[in-house]
């Protein structure tokens, strides 16, 4: 069974990889042999993540790009594969939310919202995917949300997009997955990450969110190393187009 986890000789391109989600999957899939390529803005946070797998003994890779900019992503998206060969992983991980009321959405937030959380992960796959055809396996995982099916306040632009997020993925699964190429989702719950560190300010926040879950807890970033594995790995071999919540139970109720 441990064999059916095991990454080793895998290559894995990561987005969104200096921080919160993005960083704790990357270091997962290192974990379980991957070789890591991290790509977000900051890149010096990147050699500093890529220093840290490597004296774990781990494979990494930095390679700094803004997915919002067409012309980064398709650099990106062609160096992916200078360090280790071309990728047969692709998380999806980069995400920005604006916060901003309905009636206060810019042109400028709501194009950059949905250049990073949905045009980059379709952008960078089909990319990625001749590479992964070509061998008959490929895993593609994107990060969804509670906001795929819920409404939440000042987050239309957010919503919407991970809604979007949600169906691109089984698109994705129906378009590849006959070729060995499959497309699932993470849909985190509440997590402390940069995009959430607000909420977390909050006094009380975090426990009211807690008593949103069933499991009376948020989600510690851990809790996202095992589904990372599992769907990044041959144990999901017959799994695809499928979104999993890791919330706490918050979406089933």
């Amino acid at each position: 069974m441990p064999s059916q986890f095991d990454l080793s000789g895998r290559v894995a391109l990561v987005t969104g990889a200096s921080s919160g989600i993005g960083r704790a999957i990357a270091t997962a899939l290192a974990g379980a042999g991957a070789a890591v390529v991290l790509t977000a803005r900051r890149e010096e946070l990147l050699v500093g993540l890529a220093r840290e797998i490597e004296g774990q003994g781990g494979k990494a890779a930095a390679l700094a790009g803004d997915v919002a900019d067409r012309g980064q992503l398709q650099s990106v998206a062609q160096r992916a594969g200078e360090a280790f060969g071309p990728p047969q992983i692709l998380v999806n991980a980069a995400g920005v939310n604006p916060r901003q009321h309905a009636d206060a959405v810019t042109a400028e937030a709501w194009d950059r919202t949905r250049a990073i959380n949905l045009d980059a992960p379709f952008m960078l796959a089909r990319a990625l995917v001749p590479a992964m055809r070509a061998k008959g396996w490929g895993r593609i995982v994107n990060i969804a949300s509670l906001q795929s099916v819920r409404a939440f306040e000042n987050g239309i632009a957010y919503g919407a997009t991970k809604g979007a997020v949600m169906q691109l993925t089984r698109a994705m699964a129906e378009a590849w997955s006959r070729h060995g190429v499959t497309c699932n989702a993470i849909a985190p719950g509440f997590f402390p990450t940069a995009l959430t560190e607000h909420l977390f300010r909050t006094p009380g926040a975090a426990q009211h969110l807690a008593e949103q879950t069933m499991t009376g807890r948020v989600g510690r970033l851990e809790d996202l190393h095992g589904i990372a594995v599992f769907l990044a790995s041959p144990a999901s071999d017959y799994i695809t187009g499928q979104t999993i919540f890791v919330d706490g139970g918050w979406s089933a109720r």
